[in-house]
């Protein structure tokens, strides 16, 4: 295997150019100061996040898995995090033994 120096640098660069991008939104987030609508946008962004995460997975690997994600994110607006992961597990886990 050959690495020359034009992908290796072009790694470097990417890693970089990552890690730069990571930590300026450190530091932006730190001084803006968000009220009304661009507060509840930001705080938004977490669970926007993770629904487009979950969702593809949970709705294209089958019944046991999309229906343990809905029955996840009724309890979800019950439960604390450890809570809404224990029943999620376990839904999964009953639902691709029955179905």
């Amino acid at each position: 295997m050959n690495l020359d120096m034009t992908t290796l640098v072009a790694i470097l660069a990417m890693a970089v150019v990552t890690y730069l991008t990571r930590i300026a939104g450190l530091f932006v987030a730190d001084r803006l100061v968000l009220t009304g609508r661009a507060k509840a946008a930001f705080d938004a962004i977490p669970p926007a996040v993770l629904v487009a995460v979950i969702a593809p997975t949970a709705l294209t690997t089958g019944w046991a898995e999309a229906i343990a994600a809905a029955i996840t994110a009724m309890v979800a607006f019950r439960l604390p995090l450890l809570g809404t992961v224990a029943v999620g597990v376990v839904a999964v886990v009953v639902l691709r033994n029955v179905i």
